[in-house]
């Protein structure tokens, strides 16, 4: 199997030609730094994404908090992840960096805050 591949590792923008046999990287060519190949190794076998979104927060001066994982996930447990996220309720105050999900569907990634929200008083 041929894949076309746009590569986001940095702005030049490589396109990137991949060649996947038996579920495996054979050979990627059209990259100009070993980045590139790094990337489209992964993007075309296992495909990772970091996840953001929004939590509830009980008792905050904001309904929601927006979140993000602290690293990259791969991108068919993003559904399972969600799942987590939309049934997550953290109580005020949250701080940014706050650790609201830790190794969140299994993917041994956690759900920072990015942001602050203050208790209501």
């Amino acid at each position: 199997m041929r894949r076309e591949l746009v590569c986001v590792s940095c702005p030049v923008g490589c396109q990137l030609t991949v060649e996947v046999q038996a579920g495996r990287v054979a050979s990627v060519s059209g990259n100009r730094c070993p980045r590139g190949e790094a990337y489209a190794r992964e993007e075309a076998v296992d495909p990772k994404r970091v996840l953001m979104s929004l939590v509830k927060v009980v008792g905050g001066e904001r309904p929601v908090v927006s979140v993000k994982t602290d690293r990259p996930i791969p991108k068919r447990l993003i559904p399972q992840a969600m799942e987590i996220v939309r049934a997550l309720t953290v109580p005020a105050p949250v701080r940014i960096e706050q650790v609201l999900a830790e190794d969140i569907g299994g993917t041994g990634a956690n759900l920072v805050a990015t942001r602050d929200v203050a208790q209501v008083r």
